[in-house]
């Protein structure tokens, strides 16, 4: 399945349906007089988040939307069908944005939730609302009320408990195949991992959401590399793991950089809480990590846990470390365990 986290799409309610100018004319009926039924209300254009879903790639190729007018209203009184609502399916933590992309419209972060972005327009008045004692024959009515339209941008965050951010060829692929049920394609050269990938971690008996991003690298926040159009799947996690090669050059200068990148793309990003890993331990004589390990520490890390993606050294460590960041209860959990009380449904995970 391809990746797509931002499409541009046009959508229109449904106009409302015209009223009728219609009279009696029933034989063996007099007094006749007007009978025209009001026109039917037009189609709400509602978004509804479903699971299932980690991707806007359908919208590529279908970017109108358009719902049914109203139907006429009649004679005899009749009133004209109301149109069905047309219903957009968007993936949970999809916004939607007005053209200019400076408004947020709409903020999908549950399951089920629903905004009507535009109203359907109201049915016109039929001539038979318009008879009076003094105006008997009446041949005005309404056409009915037009149908809305706009232009809007879908902009996808993916709902992630954690996210993994770190220089390309940092091995967090490699770390999130390890820990996850993610399939994240491995090699030995940067930006392997070209769109974001999500995994579901199962560890003591707990299940969280792990997000991976493209690597960072200086300048990202003015377009270099990949730059940081994808920073956004991590706005919403509660921790960060941020991987360290310790083959590289200058591991806490490496540090540094991703650290500037995400204070550069939002401040509040450098506030959440963040695991500094030293990862590729298996590389390095314990000596070397205890080094390395002191020098993130003197560059503002916290603490530091010493792992390998490859062989799992360490990773449990971490993972506890997790834990203690995490609600009592995750999303993931809490939907899983919604499932089991509802019955068997068949499986579903946020990998699509």
């Amino acid at each position: 399945m391809h990746f797509l986290d931002q499409a541009k799409i046009y959508v229109r309610s449904g106009a409302g349906g015209p009223g009728a100018v219609s009279f009696r004319r029933e034989k063996f009926i007099e007094y006749g007089g007007p009978d025209g039924g009001n026109g039917g209300k037009g189609g709400d254009v509602v978004f509804e988040s479903v699971p299932g879903l980690n991707t806007l790639i359908d919208f590529r190729y279908t970017q109108h939307f358009r719902a049914k007018r109203g139907g006429h209203g009649m004679g005899r009184n009749r009133t004209g069908a109301s149109a069905p609502d047309l219903v957009v399916q968007v993936p949970v933590g999809t916004q939607i944005l007005d053209e200019e992309r400076e408004h947020v419209l709409a903020d999908f972060t549950e399951v089920g939730q629903r905004v009507v972005l535009l109203e359907g327009g109201m049915g016109g008045r039929g001539n038979a609302s318009y008879a009076t004692s003094t105006n008997r024959a009446p041949r005005q009515h309404q056409p009915g009320i037009p149908a809305q339209e706009m232009a809007v941008w879908l902009r996808l965050k993916l709902l992630a408990d954690v996210g993994l951010v770190g220089l390309p060829n940092a091995g967090k692929s490699t770390f999130i195949n390890q820990v996850s049920n993610a399939r994240a394609k491995v090699g030995d050269y940067a930006f392997t991992t070209l769109v974001p990938k999500l995994g579901v971690v199962r560890h003591r008996d707990r299940e969280f959401v792990i997000a991976d991003i493209p690597g960072l690298i200086e300048g990202a926040s003015d377009g270099a590399g990949i730059g940081d159009r994808f920073l956004g799947h991590i706005e919403r996690c509660r921790v960060l793991i941020h991987l360290v090669d310790i083959s590289g050059a200058d591991p806490a200068e490496a540090m540094g950089i991703v650290a500037r990148e995400l204070e550069a793309y939002d401040e509040h990003l450098a506030d959440k809480p963040c695991l500094v890993t030293l990862n590729k331990v298996d590389l390095a004589d314990a000596e070397l990590v205890s080094a390395f390990a002191a020098e993130l520490k003197e560059a503002g890390a916290q603490r530091v846990f010493p792992i390998s993606g490859a062989t799992g050294q360490g990773i449990d460590a971490l993972l506890d470390a997790v834990l203690d960041h995490l609600p009592t209860r995750t999303a993931t959990e809490t939907a899983g365990a919604a499932e089991d009380d509802a019955g068997p449904q068949g499986d579903w995970s946020p990998l699509g």
